[in-house]
């Protein structure tokens, strides 16, 4: 037996229905920033309103939405919490062995500021990991890297999460943009060129705006070049793969580039460091994320950081190219053609094609499928496992050790998973009860601003999934609907759902949580965090609508 949707609720106006469809993220936004509660106790409260919405406003069956919010559960547990939990294990794996001191001090090494560190590991490293596995594994690698060299949990948090808006609709080997395409029937390269040419300048400037955000503008005093140069090497390698190459390597090409354009500016052109900046007065940066407190605090004096020479440095850095190669080798097409033959396709029960989508929504009613996707062996968390076991065989570390390893990070995970399950549970329910809808239709109520708000409609999209994947499918076809009917081209407003919904990711819960179990950061600074990110998600999400803008009427944007 079907159910269909409704977007329309008691009868009312779209203005109405659209404040009950908010109240789950009235709910999360109240707890997290007024209240200031846990993450976990945000998301469980936050279900809680989202299943008395769905059965007792939008008239859901109860056994249909306890189904909804377990399949969103499921999917929290996998493939996203698989991630987390062998991303951060490989970590300890390195940590344990004592790896991790050499990886360090070869940073350290290379350079002594922290601006450099944060701009290397977070953006360049940290972009590459998205283009390579995305769902979380960039923030939760490059985080705990940045706390061995150092920061405080919060600051590599806050820094971890600001770096990942660059890469985000290229991450998983071009996985959004692929979800696009086939929900939109737009053509693949004609969505990868329209979004690298959205993004080019917010990738320009990214790098020096994180280092603004958390340190200053004084910040910027001796590091303005290097910090330029990254931004310009990746956007225009970005931008020049997504339009000739494709969405595949878009990540993985321009995050090398700037990698390299970096350690070669530190090595040749940057002047020899002292450690002095570390602690100069008009430096900021290196105060703040030592101490987790933005705009106050005093930085540790730097340590002398020995030589450990080229062998033990490989040596140490061995785990993550293990960690390199295995992803991927995952993102290979004929290994992953291959691991997927073993993946189950699970209709899910009481759900799967019971949901029926309607107008104006789809442009004829059609059932919403609900299969959960159990690619146990094709997963990017499956290669980290690898990864990680190949590290600890390589590092020779005893099965007890490693197994003792295993259950601590097992403990450290419970309350961030609780929180990525309940919140992956909201967006799930939202979506099949037909509330993430309304939401999508009161934005596409606004007529020739409809540019500057279809980016803002993918940033809401990620911020209830977590995924610009998933918001990619939850919003992409609504969007060529109302950009056919309003006269916009639908390769444009497609392409800005899914750029302006990579700004979101940086106060997804699923994401700060994902940030908190991989730096171990109290419950409080949780709340922080969001609270720190979120205007910065607003304002970012704002310039990237503005492009949008731009592009339609300045530039009269049609992708023929």
């Amino acid at each position: 037996m079907s159910w269909n949707q409704t977007y329309f609720l008691f009868g009312h106006g779209l203005g109405f229905s659209v404040l009950l469809a908010a109240l789950p993220i009235f709910t999360l936004l109240f707890l997290l920033g007024v209240l200031r509660k846990p993450a976990w106790i945000a998301g469980l409260a936050g279900l809680a309103v989202t299943i008395v919405l769905a059965v007792g406003i939008y008239r859901m069956p109860p056994v249909t939405a306890i189904s909804a919010a377990a399949n969103g559960a499921a999917f929290g547990l996998f493939p996203i919490s698989w991630i987390v939990f062998w991303a951060i294990a490989l970590f300890r794996v390195t940590l344990e062995t004592g790896q991790f001191e050499i990886i360090r001090d070869s940073i350290g090494r290379l350079t002594s500021d922290s601006r450099l560190q944060a701009l290397l590991i977070a953006f360049a490293f940290g972009a590459f990991l998205e283009g390579a596995a995305g769902f979380g594994t960039p923030v939760a690698i490059a985080a705990t890297m940045l706390i061995g060299l150092g920061f405080s949990p919060f600051s590599a948090s806050a820094i971890c999460l600001l770096a990942n808006t660059a890469p985000v609709a290229f991450g998983s080997i071009g996985i959004p943009i692929f979800t696009l395409a086939g929900t939109t029937g737009l053509p693949l390269e004609k969505l990868s060129a329209a979004i690298g040419l959205i993004l080019t300048p917010m990738c320009f400037f990214i790098p020096a705006y994180l280092i603004v955000a958390i340190g200053g503008f004084d910040s910027l005093s001796g590091i303005l070049l290097p910090t330029l140069l990254a931004g310009s090497t990746f956007a225009v390698v970005q931008f020049l793969v997504s339009t000739y190459l494709g969405p595949q390597l878009t990540d993985i090409l321009a995050a090398l580039a700037a990698m390299a354009a970096l350690v070669l500016y530190i090595r040749f052109l940057h002047p020899t460091s002292t450690g002095k900046e570390a602690v100069a007065p008009g430096n900021r940066f290196a105060r703040m994320t030592a101490t987790g407190e933005i705009g106050s605090g005093s930085g540790p004096e730097r340590r002398v950081i020995p030589d450990h020479g080229v062998a033990a440095v490989l040596h140490a850095w061995m785990p993550y190219g293990i960690l390199v190669i295995c992803v991927l080798l995952w993102g290979w097409a004929p290994v992953h053609a291959a691991l997927n033959r073993f993946t189950l396709l699970l209709p899910w029960p009481f759900l799967h094609e019971v949901v029926q989508r309607m107008p104006p929504i789809v442009s004829s009613p059609a059932p919403y499928p609900a299969i959960f996707n159990l690619n146990w062996l094709s997963a990017s968390g499956t290669a980290c496992m690898i990864a990680t076991l190949l590290s600890a065989l390589c590092l020779k570390m005893k099965p007890r050790d490693f197994a003792h390893l295993l259950a601590g990070v097992m403990r450290q995970l419970r309350l961030p998973t609780v929180t990525v399950a309940s919140v992956l549970a909201i967006a799930f329910l939202m979506n099949y009860c037909g509330a993430t809808a309304t939401l999508g239709l009161a934005f596409s109520a606004t007529g020739a601003m409809f540019p500057f708000f279809s980016a803002l409609l993918g940033w809401v999209g990620v911020f209830l999934t977590g995924s610009d994947t998933s918001a990619n499918a939850l919003f992409g076809s609504l969007q060529v609907v109302t950009a056919n009917r309003l006269g916009f081209d639908p390769v444009l407003m497609a392409a800005a759902n899914s750029s302006g919904g990579v700004m979101g990711k940086m106060i997804s819960l699923q994401t700060i949580a994902i940030a908190a179990a991989a730096t171990g950061l109290s419950q409080p600074d949780e709340a922080k965090l969001f609270r720190f990110t979120l205007k910065h998600s607003i304002l970012l999400a704002s310039i990237v609508g503005c492009v949008a803008l731009l592009l339609a009427y300045a530039f009269h944007f049609r992708w023929k």
